[in-house]
């Protein structure tokens, strides 16, 4: 069993379990505090812009940056140019909480995008009534018509939807579903390891008029100039930020921008 199926299968089990202590209805019928923020816009502009990640472990790295303060972070990476922040809500595997969203959402005026294994309508409503403005969704994960109903609900509470790949396999059904925002992740599931080239080789096939956003692997500015070149409008950096223990700093570096 390769690691995202491991994760998914616990993350059904979680997903019951929390849906035993609050149901979904009550979710559906509870007031969202905050309002949507455009998080498609965000990445809509000229250069190369940033999803700056908030996580504190990971499977291929474990403990990147333990003890963090989530509104602290996202505090500095909008002081020193993300266009976005991206926080793992998931708690087994990444260190996260849901409540990352709201504690974050509360001290920055960026949008926030929730990112987790999403595989149910239930953490669709549960994202958007926790504040986020735009979730992941996995193709390589859960089944296309799946997706496709997620993508529709979430688009339907005025979400938006970042929609990931890391197998060549799906670029064809996500290009058919005509998403806003596609992600290439150039990490391969079976071995974890990180494949720059792979951002070259899948521009070509992705729509023309979705952003696209690289995913995993940018480790500096050369990295970052790399992918702009080849037409991503965005990339969502995390790892190599939250490892320094700096990770304002670090996206300052990355940006070649003087720190705040």
């Amino acid at each position: 069993m390769n690691i995202l199926k491991k994760i998914i299968k616990h993350k059904q089990e979680e997903v019951n379990e929390r849906a035993k202590v609050t149901p979904l209805k009550r979710i559906q019928e509870s007031q969202r505090l905050f309002a949507i923020r455009d998080f498609y816009s965000a990445l809509q502009k000229k250069d190369i812009q940033i999803i700056a990640e908030i996580k504190q472990k990971s499977p291929s790295m474990g403990e990147i940056m333990s003890g963090m303060e989530p509104a602290q972070i996202a505090q500095s990476y909008v002081n020193n140019g993300a266009s976005a922040v991206s926080i793992l809500t998931d708690q087994m595997y990444f260190g996260g909480s849901l409540e990352f969203i709201p504690q974050v959402k509360a001290v920055v005026d960026i949008p926030i995008l929730r990112k987790d294994f999403i595989i149910s309508e239930y953490q669709v409503w549960e994202s958007f009534h926790a504040g986020a403005d735009a979730i992941l969704l996995i193709a390589d994960a859960i089944d296309f018509s799946l997706l496709t109903d997620l993508y529709s609900l979430s688009r339907e509470l005025g979400l938006h939807v970042l929609i990931e790949t890391h197998g060549a396999k799906y670029i064809k059904l996500i290009t058919d579903l005509n998403p806003e925002i596609i992600g290439i992740n150039c990490r391969n599931l079976k071995d974890m390891k990180i494949d720059l080239k792979w951002f070259s080789e899948v521009i070509t096939e992705l729509p023309l008029e979705s952003l696209k956003v690289a995913e995993s692997g940018i480790q500096n500015h050369t990295d970052l100039m790399y992918v702009s070149g080849l037409g991503y409008h965005a990339a969502l950096v995390g790892s190599s930020l939250m490892k320094t223990g700096e990770p304002g700093i670090a996206l300052s570096q990355l940006l070649q921008r003087d720190m705040a």
